[in-house]
């Protein structure tokens, strides 16, 4: 019943993270003038949450092979997933605080550095293989296959949570002090203005605590299942399993629904007939200026 129980909720949060990151893959599909570099980043990184999420769905574990494909293909893709972000963090800093402008022709390197690095840590983590654990076939058995894991897995994580904070800590700072010299030489009405550019700046120290909320419990329950291999706490794992699938919208809520997608959607609905126009939600968004990527 438990593992009946883990396996709904897994299916249910990862089919709502399918079609968050689904929908920011499709804006960018659809929507040419979303096709700017910095979203182009963003589309990398809701591509590699829907393939994780839509691999963690199919697994069977009644089914050795598609156990084994699910494990691996979930390990590469969330693996890619959070990498991204940090490709993402390293794009704001080095736009932002060390005012370089070459970061689009960084490109190929983000590329060498996302998926070399996902398959190695593939690759790593078929030592102590074992993709048994009763609900899904990402997580191993055997001390082994678990410490492998960890260290493929969490330790890269973590890595790129703190290198994310920091990142973003150093952006939001730099900007912060420019905002508040620009406001100091400026009339009131210049800092009436800047407040939502603040309050969209200060949103970014947000965005590394995606990962901690997604991934705190699976790290608890990793290093608890390794220490007590034999007892198993169900909230715990419901925990991890629940918020670890619903990654990939968190994500594509953060990264992807900016302002430039919000404005695309709210040109094609404004196109719509004004028959139909009652039926849709209100396409009347507010507009106010959001500091993001883009106009970094």
């Amino acid at each position: 019943l438990r593992d009946r129980i883990l396996t709904s909720v897994n299916s249910v949060a990862s089919s709502f993270s399918l079609l968050g990151s689904g929908f920011i893959v499709l804006c960018y599909l659809l929507f040419k003038e979303l096709r700017k570099f910095s979203f182009k980043l963003v589309f990398y990184l809701a591509l590699s949450d829907m393939l994780c999420s839509f691999f963690n769905i199919i697994g069977d574990p009644s089914i050795g092979f598609f156990c084994y494909a699910q494990g691996y293909t979930t390990h590469f893709f969330c693996v890619a997933s959070f990498l991204w972000t940090t490709v993402i963090a390293f794009t704001l800093h080095r736009t932002v605080v060390r005012h370089k402008t070459d970061v689009e022709d960084l490109e190929a390197m983000f590329h060498l550095y996302v998926w070399g690095t996902s398959v190695v840590m593939t690759i790593i983590r078929s030592i102590g293989n074992d993709h048994r654990l009763g609900a899904w076939c990402w997580s191993q058995t055997g001390r082994t296959g678990k410490a492998v894991h960890f260290i493929t897995f969490y330790a890269p994580l973590w890595g790129a949570i703190l290198y994310n904070g920091f990142s973003y800590f150093q952006v939001i700072r730099m900007l912060n002090n420019a905002t508040r010299m620009a406001v100091g030489m400026s009339d009131r009405a210049y800092h009436l203005d800047a407040r939502p550019d603040m309050k969209a700046l200060n949103r970014w120290g947000y965005y590394p605590l995606i990962l901690i909320g997604s991934w705190t419990f699976g790290t608890i329950n990793r290093i608890h299942d390794f220490i007590e291999p034999g007892h198993k706490i169900f909230w715990l794992s419901l925990l991890d399993v629940g918020t670890a699938a619903l990654m990939g919208l968190f994500n594509s809520i953060a990264y992807g629904l900016n302002s430039s997608v919000r404005r695309a959607i709210r040109e094609r609905l404004d196109l719509v007939p004004e028959t139909i126009r009652p039926w849709l939600p209100n396409s009347r968004i507010r507009h106010q200026q959001e500091s993001e990527l883009v106009s970094l």
